[in-house]
């Protein structure tokens, strides 16, 4: 049975190139990447047929990124509460995507998985190394430490009381001194309403399809890049 194109991606980056190959079965006719040394071998992950190389690139792990030069400090003036996020991958694609939004430190507080996680270092390629974090077992207590620290808490819900994220209504809020904490909470329930009557200020996304919500990852990546400034 063939494997999964993804699996490319996901396997060692310390290797030193990858190809992109294309599967010779005209019926097939796969375009996908191969990380070098990959043990699946050179077959065709669908159809398992034989397959040539297009491209051969080098791998590059920390790609460059002009934005790199222009700030070369981060802004490091966000916090982040994952309060009972379920999904370890999505646990560790808020660390990867922290990392480079510059986010400082991320707390997991209930159920949310630690990188001591075999999927949440999977997906983070690294960067729980690089994001300060620190688990907590009860969010309310922590929230309520931030808070008593001089954090504003910004908690990412849709709610009667929420404001839309970037609307003029936020007031002020880049002019402040204050670390923000940004709130998120479990995928199905959202954010715990006691994490919420803490929240010095409360922000939604605004949805244009049927859905109601973005997926927590993709929700944070938008929010923290809008708080931090960009």
């Amino acid at each position: 049975m063939g494997y999964r194109p993804i699996l490319c991606f996901n396997w060692a980056m310390t290797t030193g190139y990858y190809d992109i190959r294309v599967c010779e079965n005209p019926a097939c006719g796969l375009r996908y990447p191969l990380v070098e040394g990959h043990p699946f071998g050179m077959r065709c992950p669908l159809c398992l047929g034989s397959t040539k190389a297009v491209l051969t690139r080098p791998l590059s792990p920390e790609p460059f990124s002009p934005l790199n030069e222009q700030n070369p400090t981060p802004r490091q003036r966000l916090h982040a509460v994952l309060d009972s996020v379920r999904s370890a991958w999505n646990v560790g694609a808020i660390f990867r995507t922290a990392d480079g939004l510059g986010v400082e430190k991320l707390y997991l507080c209930g159920i949310t998985p630690t990188p001591e996680n075999d999927a949440v270092r999977k997906t983070s390629l690294g960067a729980e190394e690089t994001v300060e974090w620190e688990y907590a077992r009860d969010a309310v207590k922590l929230t309520a430490r931030l808070k008593a620290e001089g954090f504003a808490l910004w908690g990412l819900e849709q709610d009667m009381r929420s404001v839309t994220l970037g609307d003029s209504e936020m007031g002020g809020w880049q002019k402040t001194d204050k670390r923000i904490a940004l709130i998120l909470g479990n995928e199905v329930t959202g954010v715990d309403p006691d994490l919420l009557d803490l929240c010095d200020r409360i922000v939604h996304i605004p949805m244009q399809g049927k859905k109601r919500s973005l997926n927590v990852e993709v929700a944070f990546a938008i929010a923290a890049w809008v708080v931090n400034g960009y």
